[in-house]
């Protein structure tokens, strides 16, 4: 090799290497889903943080679950708690504002924004990424920056000159939506150090938020108010609607730095978590180590594709990271749903659980990406499942919310489980997915008896008691993986009570009532009236949820045929859902409405019927319209993940139909290329000729040999190797062999 050759070849390899480590978090635009009903957190964390600190909107209503709408202009300060993508709105705890001039108790409104120490700001004057938000605050020409470590929120503010007298306010009374405060207390310490807690009743029923509070610059003096009124001593108070305001004679450097450590069980726990995370005042440091983090997470899956899905991918994959949120103390520390303390515990604890929602794709996704998580996940349920005496429904912050339905942490258990993931006691976990089968609440007493359940027994008959029978076949097979026979066929049983409430007649899942007689009138497109038998959709979107059992649901119909007639019909007939229909029913093609979980599988069910190219335009059509690089680019809630893990894992070209049989549904890949760094080995996906007009798969080969499946295993992928997929305009005749049905 001449020496030309060997440094072009050394050239090549460098700048190869160099492409292959490009920063992915650029790609990411934390404001995308901040529009209309998305409902995302805005702000600064690391991925899985406890600490999520963001601006603050003035509450308008539904669409400011977070925190912070994308059309808002006005900011009451930074907290360091939120939601991301939830239909209840909650948090937004230990707000901090700066401020000049004399201090303002009362907030203002959006209407009389100067009457409080409300500020407006511009979206011209905010920059938001991973791990980094900045904003100038118009009243008080300060610019706002923030970043963050797993439990500490540090705050950076630059008071531009000329500026009145400084003051940093500390509001432990606002929330957001239902949250609203209970008991908080305050005490400064030292002039450079307070400490407290903020108690609160709203969607988590009785939190505990602990913090310390560190400054850079000591204050001059301290004013504490309770209900506006001055406290009588000047170190420390006690109430329900607590206020502080932190004077300061100047800002030397004109730069303020605040940092707020946060904790579930003690103040002196939260200033053990300063010093251990964040002991330092280097914000340009901690802003980079907080990238560092977001890039490392992201780098799991690095693809090559267009600049809009780099974009809207790379996005995805961040909101899947915001949750679940560390919920317990550098030390390992942790406060039970039981409200005991429970110290050093010997696994990562974790809360909010959105487990109707993240069933489906989020947690699949994490048994393919963040393997080193999963065991404590599993490990966080059990110790929920043990302190409250169940699995957890929709668990934040040390509180069960009970909201939604189903028992769904168990195809999180079982997907885990027969994955082959263990560090978590099986007998316990085997012993909670039975006790949840096996509850006498919502209907679940009717199916012990393998019956359906009564529409005049209760709302939403029909939606729990399809929900019910996917968690039972996840109890199934478990129990024969364990070789429990008795249980394997009681629960499989179970498992088909769906078919009870399939009228052959209309080819829809409807209500039954006591008598055996289905309730009437009927209207297949109604999403909401008084005696509802669904949740948030209507019987064309609850039809499919048999996502367990897509063979079984077939032969409901009568015929391959019929099946697919019906399902082409969702697709196609009139989206108007008609009056009082729910907000979270959007995205809607046809009576499909992707903005909403239940549905999410179901453009996939074609591969079942053995025409997988059917999903393709399907595929495309979605990730086209409802999801954007824009700020409205969500067609609904995220729900904490799963909105945007449906992305993800469609994006690849697959998705988790049944959420705990190890298998995805081939649909049609957006990506040119991707590996995927998986819990077991690298995993290499080349797609060929892929095109907005190629969106039909002609072939693929799986390391090196013809692969005719519709579908790939779990299996497969950790394997590691190289999957290559061929693209082209027209549907071919892949996937559709009797013998390459999904199993």
């Amino acid at each position: 090799m001449t020496r030309i050759s060997i440094f072009t070849f050394v050239c090549f390899i460098f700048f190869t290497g160099a492409r292959a480590q490009e920063a992915l978090t650029p790609y990411v635009n934390p404001l995308i889903g901040s529009a209309g009903h998305g409902h995302v957190f805005v702000g600064a964390n690391v991925p899985f943080g406890a600490a999520q600190l963001g601006p603050v909107n003035i509450f308008e209503g539904w669409d400011w679950c977070s925190g912070y709408n994308y059309s808002s202009n006005t900011i009451i300060g930074f907290a360091h708690t939120h939601l991301s993508g939830t239909g209840i709105g909650d948090l937004n705890d230990i707000v901090i504002m700066p401020g000049t001039g004399a201090p303002v108790l009362e907030k203002g409104t959006k209407e009389n924004p100067h009457q409080g120490y409300l500020s407006t700001f511009s979206h011209a004057n905010e920059v938001v990424r991973p791990g980094y938000y900045k904003v100038l605050l118009d009243k008080y020409n300060i610019q706002a920056e923030l970043t963050t470590t797993a439990r500490v929120g540090l705050h950076q503010y630059t008071f531009k000159k000329p500026y009145e007298t400084p003051h940093i306010l500390v509001d432990l009374i606002e929330g957001i939506g239902w949250d609203a405060p209970v008991e908080a207390y305050i005490r400064q310490v030292d002039d450079k150090t307070l400490v407290g807690y903020r108690f609160s009743k709203g969607w988590s029923s009785d939190q505990r938020q602990y913090f310390a509070i560190k400054l850079s610059h000591p204050v001059t003096s301290v004013a504490l108010y309770d209900s506006a009124v001055a406290a009588g001593t000047q170190t420390e108070t006690k109430g329900k609607r607590i206020q502080a305001i932190l004077n300061f004679r100047d800002i030397p450097g004109d730069v303020l730095k605040i940092k707020v450590g946060l904790s579930p069980v003690s103040f002196e726990n939260a200033l053990q978590n300063i010093e251990l995370e964040l002991p330092g005042w280097d914000f340009a440091a901690t802003a980079k180590a907080a990238d560092t983090q977001w890039n490392t997470e992201l780098s799991k899956v690095r693809i090559k594709g267009t600049e809009e899905t780099k974009k809207v991918f790379y996005t995805a994959l961040y909101h899947t990271m915001i949750a679940p949120s560390l919920f317990n103390d550098a030390n390992g520390d942790y406060r039970g749903t039981d409200k005991k303390v429970y110290t050093k515990a010997p696994f990562t604890n974790y809360t909010t659980f959105s487990l109707w929602d993240t069933y489906r794709a989020y947690h699949p996704l994490y048994t393919l990406v963040h393997g080193d998580r999963v065991p404590d996940i599993i490990n966080s349920f059990l110790a929920i499942y043990q302190q409250q005496g169940k699995l957890p429904v929709w668990h934040l912050m040390g509180s069960e919310t009970n909201t939604m339905l189903g028992y769904h942490a168990v195809p999180v258990i079982v997907d885990a489980y027969l994955k082959g993931y263990r560090g978590f006691d099986v007998n316990l976990a085997y012993e909670a997915v039975k006790q949840s089968a096996m509850q006498k609440t919502e209907g679940i007493n009717y199916v012990q008896k393998l019956r359906y359940i009564p529409a005049d027994s209760m709302v939403e008959s029909v939606a729990k008691g399809l929900e019910y029978a996917i968690d039972d076949a996840c109890i199934a097979r478990m129990a024969q993986a364990l070789g429990k026979k008795e249980d394997y066929e009681y629960y499989s049983r179970r498992a088909k009570l769906y078919s009870q409430y399939f009228d052959p007649k209309t080819r829809f899942m409807r209500g039954k009532l006591s008598n055996g007689q289905w309730r009437t009138p009927f209207d297949p497109v109604a999403s909401k009236h008084r005696e509802d038998d669904y949740a948030e959709g209507n019987a064309w979107q609850y039809t499919w949820l048999v996502s367990h059992d897509a063979p079984g649901l077939i032969k409901l119909f009568g015929s391959r045929e019929a099946f697919l007639s019906k399902l082409d019909s969702l697709f196609t007939i009139d989206s108007d859902l008609g009056h009082g229909s729910s907000p979270d029913i959007s995205g809607l093609i046809g009576q499909y409405a992707h903005g909403n979980e239940p549905g999410h599988h179901t453009t996939y069910l074609y591969a079942y019927a053995g025409v997988p190219y059917k999903t393709a335009p399907l595929i495309r059509k979605i990730t086209s319209t409802f999801y954007t690089s824009k700020p409205d680019g969500l067609a609904g809630n995220e729900d904490v993940g799963q909105m945007s893990a449906w992305y993800v894992l469609s994006a690849l070209g697959f998705y988790s139909v049944n959420p705990a049989d190890g298998q995805y549904i081939f649909g049609s890949p957006l990506i040119d290329h991707a590996v995927i760094q998986t819990s077991g080995k690298p995993f290499t996906i080349d797609v060929t000729n892929n095109s907005a007009e190629n969106i039909y798969i002609q072939k693929m080969e799986l390391n090196g040999k013809a692969y005719t499946k519709s579908y790939i295993r779990h299996t497969d992928i950790t394997a590691g190797g190289t999957l290559k997929i061929y693209m082209g305009k027209t549907p071919s005749k892949w996937g559709t062999g009797k013998k390459d049905l999904p199993q």
